[in-house]
């Protein structure tokens, strides 16, 4: 397990304290009779195995899916992820910050089971005195309790898995091409439903300016990629962008050793106001998906607008190096290469560097995503059925998935790709359709019991008729013939009685 070195972390008390855990889970589960039983028919496509669902993405929305749909006794289920296992989604990966930006209280993956907390598992090993004094949850632990999360549930996933190709075999099936990324194999399965779970970038890939992808590699990064930071060691170092993930870069060029880190910033001021933590509220993770478009629109075009401020501690992690600067009101207009160096021009003038990371977030762009090749011209996005009122425009927005109440992706065309809605967008890009339940910490066990919900109610009206045909053939008898006695011929010699 991935042991941080955070100064919040504290030393394993017990191995046993988290044995306890997991069977007090255990017997949690049993009294609310968790998982149900199975009760989905098996299927089969030419001899070869149906699962019900195959979930791509291992990491915390991945596994949340998995399990919601456990919990409602869907079992014939497959979860697969390209990393190895305890590298899964980005938290010790390309999340560069020390500590989770949510507060430690949050439930987050839980489902509803105190004994699945982080708050639990935490208390185990390290003891309630421990948790008091912890202030936020280091990354690396956040990491180990998924680890321990999937384990504890015996989730079905796979790692170091690719799914390179979906494709219709019918109105109701999904063949997957999944690649096996040890050994170089190709393996076709079929599913009933697919969910994507694949992340911020989950309908793409990070953005970066159209004017930067003619520079040299060597000289650029984006902050999601494998940045090699010891390389970076003496050298002058540019930050474009001023969100989390700018400043957890910044800060870690500077921790290894960097001659200098610029944050190129194109505000004027950096956002103070998280606006969407404002009005966290049982209200909105359950009422958004039922306002209109207009109203949808609305509310997060005014959050995108103000923008989401970095973390208090991630923005002081960079100014507290004297060589970590803040240059505002810098935005970058083109670049160009000079010998070694590269060449930012922004309004305050040109500026060099041996390096420059872009922390400019991620966009949907589906030719970045093979997977969805097939069904690419056919997804229905925003801009396909809404236009907003002059000064409300938004470009991220504008591009965001249109999806129905069960996260299923909606047809451009209706009737033109009725497979369509047999897979399910459980990533950040579906915000704008149903909240921010699929992609943030504080609501995405909301998220997963709202997307397992609709498959197993899908499922089921799927297989109604052999649904009906198990109510008719079900004959298993309730009382054995013994436990009364008919007295209907009494009735005449009653009758004459109350006639005296």
């Amino acid at each position: 397990m991935h042991r941080s070195l955070d100064v919040n972390a504290q030393p394993t008390l017990s191995a046993a304290g988290l044995a306890n855990l997991e069977q007090r889970l255990a017997e949690d589960l049993s009294l609310l009779e968790l998982p149900p039983k199975e009760w989905v028919p098996v299927s089969e496509h030419y001899g070869q195995r149906v699962y019900d669902a195959v979930v791509i993405g291992a990491g915390m929305c991945g596994l949340v899916a998995t399990a919601s749909l456990k919990m409602l006794g869907i079992r014939n289920v497959l979860c697969l992820d390209r990393a190895p296992r305890g590298l899964e989604g980005p938290w010790v990966t390309y999340a560069r910050m020390e500590t989770l930006r949510s507060p430690k209280i949050l439930t987050g993956p839980a489902l509803g089971l105190p004994s699945l907390t982080f708050r639990a598992w935490y208390v185990a090993q390290f003891g309630a005195q421990a948790w008091e004094a912890l202030g936020k949850i280091p990354k690396g632990q956040w990491m180990d309790y998924l680890v321990w999360y999937r384990k504890a549930l015996d989730l079905p996933v796979r790692n170091r898995v690719a799914v390179t190709d979906l494709e219709a075999v019918s109105d109701d099936l999904i063949a997957l091409t999944a690649a096996d990324l040890e050994n170089g194999s190709n393996e076709r399965l079929y599913a009933r439903h697919v969910v994507l779970a694949t992340g911020r970038d989950g309908l793409g890939s990070g953005y970066v300016p159209p004017f930067v992808e003619k520079l040299d590699r060597r000289f650029w990064a984006h902050s999601a990629d494998d940045i090699d930071f010891a390389a970076l060691k003496g050298k002058r170092v540019a930050v474009v962008g001023a969100g989390a993930s700018a400043m957890d870069n910044a800060a870690t060029a500077l921790e290894a050793g960097a001659a200098g880190v610029d944050m190129i910033i194109r505000r004027k001021d950096l956002p103070r106001i998280n606006k969407f933590t404002g009005i966290s509220s049982q209200g909105v993770v359950h009422g958004f998906a039922g306002l209109s478009d207009d109203w949808k629109w609305k509310f997060l075009q005014h959050t995108l607008g103000a923008q989401t401020p970095p973390p208090r501690d991630s923005t002081l992690r960079v100014s507290r190096h004297p060589n970590g600067r803040f240059f505002l009101g810098t935005g970058v207009n083109g670049v160009r290469e000079e010998g070694d160096r590269v060449v930012l021009e922004t309004a305050r003038g040109d500026m060099a560097y041996d390096f420059v990371i872009f922390a400019t977030g991620f966009n949907v762009d589906l030719a970045e995503r093979p997977e969805l090749k097939n069904f690419a011209s056919e997804i229905r996005f925003w801009s396909d059925v809404y236009r907003p009122e002059e000064g409300m425009e938004n470009g991220e927005l504008a591009t965001s998935p249109y999806l129905g109440p069960d996260f299923e992706f909606t047809e451009k065309v209706p009737g033109s790709s009725p497979a369509l809605r047999l897979i399910h967008c459980f990533n950040y890009p579906a915000s704008l359709s149903h909240g921010k339940l699929s992609g943030d910490i504080p609501a995405v066990s909301d998220g997963g019991r709202r997307l397992a919900r609709g498959i197993a109610r899908s499922l089921f009206v799927a297989d109604r008729q052999i649904h009906f045909d198990n109510l008719v053939a079900y004959e298993t008898p309730e009382l054995q013939g013994d436990e009364w006695t008919d007295s209907a011929d009494l009735i005449p010699t009653l009758m004459k009685g109350a006639a005296e």
